[in-house]
């Protein structure tokens, strides 16, 4: 019965989305089939883009540099960060066990203590405390839920989103006073993450891009990343082989300014779970990445079946 409801729920979600996108690289909703759950896709047009700061920037450090132009195909990109509405059917999916096989679909463990720390869940909230793990393990679910291959962006498709075209410090220009238009940061956020979508979009109407939580991206994080990924580079990535770090963009609600910048780029570190007690640590809960989360992003070109199994069983390991 489980078996035969996947593949009406699959042929349903997939049916839903080439109507909505049919002919078109369009925006269009998804919903998450089983439940009354949306979330909208932005398209990102293939493109190429001075990735990294350049030497004069306030605030820059080494490792976004030497800029370089790098070229990127399409991909849809989420108008806003995963929310709580939309995990927490991963997480309460009961047809996805919790511990099986190595490479099969899993759900995280429970928390074992609330790890939004009381800033909101349902509504609209974004969800933060998990590690890159997780944030893959729920693309994957995603993609047995709705049948659309989904997943983190790099590092090099998440700057060219966020920049929208632009060129500055943020994309709204160089100026750090109107970042309290477009974010939240340390200097508006009151030390809590908010609801996704209230700050005014980048021009490709993304939401929330910099600030609120910082985002998981799919690189292993490298210092010389830009030394790393070659000259003239072609949809570029840092193919993760270690569980630290990874790479995290976009900064979060306790940061400055300086952090919210579109080239800033922060590596992930073992301290982010330093306070839990568990032995041995949870991969899948950060309890000290409070202002982290994610967002996701469709390849315009999609994978084959067996490709995009192929994709999973690579990726989503610590």
């Amino acid at each position: 019965m489980r078996s035969i409801q996947f593949v009406i729920s699959f042929l349903f979600a997939s049916a839903t989305v080439i109507a909505q996108s049919s002919n078109a690289f369009a925006p269009y909703d998804q919903n998450i089939p089983g439940s009354s759950v949306s979330f909208s896709m932005v398209p990102v047009q293939a493109g190429i883009f001075s990735m990294g700061s350049p030497a004069t920037e306030a605030g820059r450090k080494t490792t976004e540099g030497p800029a370089k132009k790098v070229q990127l195909d399409a991909f849809w990109m989420g108008a806003r960060e995963v929310t709580y509405d939309e995990f927490l059917l991963f997480f309460n999916d009961e047809n996805t066990p919790r511990e099986t096989e190595v490479d099969a679909v899993t759900r995280p463990t429970p928390q074992y203590i609330d790890l939004s720390w009381g800033m909101g869940k349902q509504g609209g909230f974004p969800v933060n405390s998990m590690s890159q793990y997780t944030a893959m393990m729920y693309c994957r679910w995603l993609y047995n839920k709705t049948g659309v291959f989904y997943r983190l962006p790099t590092e090099a498709e998440w700057e060219y989103a966020c920049r929208a075209g632009s060129t500055g410090t943020y994309f709204f220009g160089n100026d750090a006073k109107q970042l309290k238009d477009y974010a939240w940061f340390a200097d508006n956020s009151n030390k809590k993450y908010q609801k996704t979508g209230q700050k005014k979009p980048n021009a490709w109407g993304l939401y929330d891009m910099l600030g609120n939580v910082a985002e998981w991206t799919l690189d292993q994080y490298k210092d010389d990343y830009f030394t790393a990924i070659g000259d003239a580079p072609a949809n570029p990535m840092i193919t993760p082989t270690e569980t630290y770090p990874r790479a995290v963009r976009g900064g979060g609600y306790l940061d400055k300014p300086d952090a919210l910048r579109c080239a800033s780029r922060q590596p992930s570190d073992a301290a982010w779970n330093k306070r839990d007690p568990q032995m041995p640590k949870s991969k899948w809960w950060l309890t000290d990445a409070m202002a982290v989360g994610f967002r996701i992003v469709r390849p315009a070109k999609a994978p084959t079946a067996e490709e995009a199994e192929a994709f999973y069983k690579k990726y989503c390991h610590q």
